[in-house]
């Protein structure tokens, strides 16, 4: 596929994670994070069996029901679109910070990410990823074996800021609590946030963003979707397998993934050929959320298309639907 291809796929491609931001909307604030994510994933998988790709979902949602695939589904392993248009693999995560939406707070996204057919990470069953995201600054400066006071002092280095003007953003997990306090004696800021680490690793990418790193564990489905992301932007990634759980460390073991390797984005996403999308839900750090502007709906996507492209910021406006479910309360549990 060409560049000019490419870049047409990922401009259609924002329709999926419009789409999904749109159904979230009426979702924020109410509490209800499982319906609030099933309404994106419903709008998403609409949308994307309209492009012009046969695509296999490679990182998807972790619950079936155990129906399988039902034409509304986004799990690993669904197939969507039609048998002869180009393959790819296909990574999503309809609403990251589900507990953001239900509550009602910032930083929840819908995000898209794909590439090639064969060319993504399967995490298989890794759920957990320790990672390390910075800007096209210290690219080839960082191994990610050395301790948290030498990466910022790197970072420091390579990017001409003192380390107590660095901001490092971490999720505020129990398990980070020895992370935190080293971030502190280093003499470096913390950014702490519930969830969210897509959008925090894609403004540590970005020089002057306000976040300067991503250091901690979060998920892998969405250190698969940041790899994707991190080589059209250009900064630098790595991630390891790092279970938390027991039956996590099981499984992992019994697939004999090596937890000691740390990955680059190139390992994760062995293609140039990358597309990127991400939608504000609610306002946050990287994105606008949806917005009701008079009869029409507003969302803001950051896209990104191939290795070193840039980064388009889209704003959109749709009509408004003449009634939503969660507003008119249909399908919605009742007192």
């Amino acid at each position: 596929m060409s560049n000019a291809e490419l870049s047409v796929l990922g401009f259609r491609m924002r329709a999926a994670t419009e789409a999904a931001a749109r159904a979230a909307y009426d979702w924020i604030g109410r509490g209800d994070k499982v319906e609030g994510d099933r309404a994106a994933m419903a709008a998403m998988r609409a949308e994307l069996a309209n492009l012009p790709v046969r695509g296999t979902v490679v990182v998807g949602e972790s619950g079936s029901d155990g129906q399988g695939d039902d034409g509304t589904s986004l799990l690993a392993g669904d197939v969507i679109g039609a048998a002869g248009c180009p393959a790819f693999d296909i990574a999503v995560d309809p609403v990251e910070g589900t507990s953001y939406l239900a509550r009602g707070m910032t930083n929840a996204l819908a995000v898209l990410a794909m590439a090639p057919q064969g060319t993504l990470f399967r995490p298989g069953p890794c759920f957990y990823m320790e990672k390390f995201v910075g800007p096209p600054a210290v690219r080839g400066r960082i191994d990610p074996a050395m301790t948290v006071a030498q990466k910022l002092a790197v970072l420091a280095r390579e990017t001409g800021k003192p380390v107590h003007d660095l901001t490092v953003f971490v999720l505020e997990k129990p398990r980070h609590r020895d992370l935190i306090q080293d971030i502190y004696a280093a003499g470096a800021r913390v950014a702490l946030y519930p969830a969210g680490d897509i959008a925090g690793a894609l403004m540590a990418a970005i020089p002057d963003s306000g976040i300067d790193c991503l250091m901690g564990t979060g998920g892998t489905p969405e250190g698969i979707i940041t790899a994707c992301a991190i080589r059209s932007l250009g900064g630098v990634f790595y991630g390891r397998m790092n279970p938390q759980l027991n039956g996590e460390r099981m499984a992992v073991k019994d697939a004999g993934i090596d937890t000691n390797r740390w990955y680059a984005a190139e390992d994760l996403a062995r293609s140039d050929q990358v597309v990127f999308c991400a939608t504000g839900i609610t306002t946050g750090l990287l994105l606008q959320g949806v917005e009701r502007q008079g009869r029409s709906v507003r969302t803001e996507t950051l896209l990104l298309c191939g290795e070193g492209s840039g980064r388009q910021v889209v704003s959109n406006w749709q009509p408004v639907a003449p009634v939503s479910v969660a507003a008119s309360g249909a399908g919605m549990p009742q007192p």
